[in-house]
């Protein structure tokens, strides 16, 4: 594949071999992106070069390994000018983008939400600030711990997640592969972080409650049932040990509100708690119980495998990464007796869809497909980061 060539030269010279590797690819896909963006709110952002990837993902990576205090940074880096935000906060004297610049500044913008401005002047670039406010198709690298990058961008119209491009990790890239977005029966949820599509109301709840899922760090399985049926019975052991009656509908509540009064930050708040609390729930020992229509049924759920039906034996695995094969393998290859329940649940409840987070932060879908006739995990951990 060809690359166009880059606009302007740069005196940074990359030493992290990934970010070289890496940075013909993202440029690549971030000039189609913007290229083919709609956005109409502000003028388009302009797409970053491949030298501008490598530079800030080069500083990012060995910023990562230093520490302040005791404490690796964690911070967002953003290429673009201050004219492009609304009410940005300048610093009165440029700060060099350098790994020690940005490990001195890091232990003030680790916040959720806050990015650090990246520029360029004379063949240089720069810090020039703060910013909560990120345009559509905005070229990001984020720092969650040490050695860990993930290169994204925000959606157009989404309150939600913003979409990964590529996830490096030492020597390790991996690639998002859009293609993924095509696969048969490829849930909603999928397409929507794959950034084909601003998340529907249903879509971006569970994807909120995924990363919710995966903070906690202690593992945990959501299973979202079809609301007003009971089919879903037959695949638990009874008695329900932490059975919510009459169904908690607080979630629910939130979400028939109308469009305005979602648009206000008091709501905001109040459906970061609900998500926060269920994803909470997940982490006790045995599965949580939600309806498509967000009420909560129960948590600490044994699944069992349903009455007069088989043991699930195979599933159909895919991971949306460049390279990535789909495989047919028992559930028993992918992971541990979480992973097997949640196969075996949606085996026998073809209406349902499992979330399944694990301790070491890999995170699975798994959802009935009509075309295959069997369980497709999908593994998303990926896009979630």
């Amino acid at each position: 594949m060809q690359y166009p060539p880059s606009p302007f030269s740069l005196q940074h010279k990359a030493t992290y071999q990934a970010a070289r590797t890496v940075a013909p690819a993202v440029e690549a896909y971030f000039a189609r992106k913007i290229a083919s963006s709609e956005q109409e709110e502000m003028q388009k952002i302009p797409a970053p070069s491949r030298e501008v990837i490598e530079a800030i993902i080069d500083s990012a990576f060995w910023a990562s390994l230093r520490r302040e205090e005791g404490l690796a940074p964690k911070i967002s880096l953003a290429f673009l000018s201050p004219a492009d935000v609304e009410q940005p906060v300048l610093f009165g004297h440029r700060m060099p983008l350098k790994p020690e610049a940005l490990t001195k500044i890091a232990p003030g913008v680790e916040r959720p939400g806050i990015h650090l401005g990246v520029w360029h002047d004379k063949g240089e670039l720069y810090v020039w600030g703060i910013t909560h406010a990120i345009p559509s198709n905005c070229f990001i690298v984020d720092v969650p711990e040490p050695g860990l990058l993930v290169v994204k961008y925000k959606r157009a119209n989404s309150l939600g997640k913003f979409a990964n491009v590529a996830v490096l990790k030492g020597d390790q890239i991996k690639l998002v592969d859009e293609s993924s977005a095509r696969l048969p029966d490829c849930p909603e949820l999928l397409t929507s972080l794959l950034g084909f599509n601003s998340p529907d109301r249903h879509s971006n709840i569970l994807i909120q409650l995924a990363v919710s899922m995966q903070m906690h760090h202690r593992g945990g399985t959501l299973l979202v049932v079809p609301a007003g049926t009971t089919a879903w019975q037959q695949s638990v052991v009874y008695p329900l040990k932490y059975a919510v009656e009459p169904a908690f509908s607080g979630f629910a509540e939130l979400m028939k509100q109308d469009e305005q009064v979602k648009k206000r930050s008091r709501w905001r708040e109040a459906l970061r708690r609900e998500v926060s609390s269920i994803a909470g729930l997940t982490a006790i020992d045995g599965a949580t119980l939600l309806t498509d229509a967000y009420e909560l049924l129960a948590f600490g759920v044994k699944i069992r495998r349903r009455i007069d039906y088989d043991p699930i034996e195979q599933i159909l695995f895919t991971e949306p990464v460049v390279g990535s094969q789909p495989q047919t393998i028992h559930p028993s290859q992918h992971g541990g007796m979480r992973h097997l329940s949640a196969a075996q649940f949606v085996h026998d409840q073809h209406d349902a869809v499992a979330l399944v987070a694990s301790q070491d932060g890999s995170f699975t879908i798994f959802a009935w497909s009509q075309s295959k006739h069997m369980v497709h995990a999908h593994r998303i951990d990926t896009l979630l980061l």
